[in-house]
């Protein structure tokens, strides 16, 4: 275990952490950042984004690094029955074990959700891939992919501009997130049952759930979406619209706010103007308004307008790049980045805090990411200690 390490909402938990690449290990990270003792299970080789390079740290990759702090990283090739057996015996100590084989993987080596409840009833299994245990179980789990054959990228774009991916493997993410979310519903049902149960989530279902409005329009209004560029397909002005010298984000999400813009564009009567009066009427209209707003906001820089808009209420912002949008939350006392390992002994990294923020709690930063097997002995022993325990 972990000694002198911050207590945190999750402390006391043993996290087996079978996953790899990005949605598991976001999830695992999140829950050792919260205070649970995460033991990353690798194969000898490592997790593959430790080689999804450039760009680097000291020669390690920063996507790796971006998700596997605060883990204890064992290194078991499952190929070799010793290593196993070890595996088998994390996986019976764990309270949760997360993994990302391919659907029924892991059977081989009795590593599976009903192996390791018959002898762990307790525990809480969480699976995550790509398209489900069903019908999808033979396709690889790909961000990519789901981005493809979900309709997102039939989304992103201009809308007379080829379908484009997201800047990020959002639905990994996102997937990771909900497997938090059934791991730590399941750990709350398990004080009432006493009983573990096997959390599935995969990533077309987490796309499918999180394209929210999108996919309520089809299932609920039967309207299929289509590539808008930055334009909102509900609402308008939600979109860059240029200022003097160069875009501004501009949002009017409410009636209030419009008013509260066009009295700050010196143009208040647009408010009353019964093509601009609710929020449908300036959807319906938006290329009749869309002129009239670009010829206010010409007036002055988008620096000026971000000052004037912010102070009259109205929800505005720069364009930023990811550097600034750092120093962004840096000026607002967010603290974004944190370094991680402070008297760990092996140096501290610089990390994107976790968001959670709470009001007695505490979080902890101090283990850096590991290299592979780093506490591969101390795991090894541990393990083994415990199984002398339970003869």
């Amino acid at each position: 275990m972990i000694d002198n390490a911050p207590s945190g909402p999750l402390s006391g938990l043993l996290v087996a952490d079978f996953s790899r690449i990005l949605a598991g290990p976001y999830a695992t990270m999140l829950m050792a950042d919260l205070g649970a003792d995460v033991i990353k299970v690798e194969a000898p080789g490592g997790d593959d984004t430790r080689t999804w390079v450039p760009p680097t740290r000291d020669g390690v990759s920063t996507y790796y690094l971006s998700i596997n702090r605060n883990k204890r990283s064992v290194a078991l090739d499952l190929k070799d029955d010793g290593d196993v057996e070890l595996a088998r015996a994390i996986a019976r100590r764990a309270d949760v074990m997360i993994e990302n084989f391919r659907p029924g993987g892991l059977a081989k080596y009795s590593l599976d959700y009903d192996s390791v409840a018959a002898v762990n009833a307790g525990v809480v299994y969480a699976s995550i891939s790509g398209f489900g245990s069903g019908g999808g179980a033979h396709l690889p789990g790909y961000d990519l992919l789901v981005q493809a054959v979900s309709g997102l990228m039939s989304l992103t774009g201009a809308s007379d501009g080829p379908p484009f991916r997201a800047g990020i493997s959002v639905f990994d993410v996102m997937t990771g997130m909900h497997a938090l979310i059934g791991v730590l519903a399941a750990l709350r049902e398990r004080e009432n049952s006493g009983q573990g149960q096997h959390v599935e989530v995969n990533l077309l279902s987490s796309a499918l759930s999180g394209l929210v409005n999108q996919t309520g329009a089809y299932a609920a209004g039967g309207v299929v979406p289509q590539r808008m560029g930055n334009a909102h397909p509900s609402l308008f002005p939600y979109e860059p619209l240029p200022a003097a010298d160069g875009d501004i984000i501009v949002i009017a999400g409410n009636d209030r706010q419009f008013r509260a813009l066009c009295t700050a564009l010196g143009a208040p009567a647009l408010a009353d103007d019964p093509r601009f009066r609710t929020v449908g009427d300036r959807t319906a209209h938006r290329e009749t308004l869309r002129p009239l707003l670009e010829k206010a906001l010409a007036r002055h820089t988008k620096a000026e307008w971000f000052d004037i808009l912010v102070a009259a209420g109205v929800p505005a912002g720069p364009i930023n790049s990811i550097a600034e949008g750092v120093e962004f939350a840096t000026g607002l006392g967010l603290e974004p980045v944190v370094e991680v390992g402070a008297g760990s002994g092996a140096g501290t990294v610089p990390l994107v805090r976790n968001p959670i923020r709470f009001s007695r709690s505490q979080q902890r930063y101090d283990l850096p990411p590991p290299a592979v097997g780093e506490q591969s002995d101390e795991i090894r022993a541990e393990v083994r200690a415990w199984l002398e325990g339970t003869r």
